[in-house]
């Protein structure tokens, strides 16, 4: 996957390779975005991880985290079913 940073220091993602990594359309992903469902969070690496950033998206209790290096390359990716907490 291809992940851009803009001038802003934002991060720019495909959106039809994202909607493939959630199994959705592209038209329901952007349905999504725009009602604000889906949800994004970027961590820095710090100490033995310096250089390198964790793009996280959720959707539902579907959690898709990318591992960037320095370059913004992804060097490593996954997606996890979140579960709920049993009683």
């Amino acid at each position: 996957m291809l992940i851009e940073c803009d001038p802003n220091g934002d991060f720019i993602l495909d959106s039809s390779e994202l909607a493939e990594r959630f199994g959705l359309s592209l038209t329901d992903l952007r349905r999504h975005m725009r009602h604000g469902s889906l949800v994004s969070t970027v961590e820095i690496g710090t100490a033995e991880h310096e250089g390198t950033k964790r793009v996280s998206l959720r959707l539902g209790n579907r959690l898709w985290r990318a591992v960037l290096n320095d370059a913004n390359e992804v060097q490593h990716e996954q997606m996890t079913v979140l579960r709920g907490k049993s009683a």
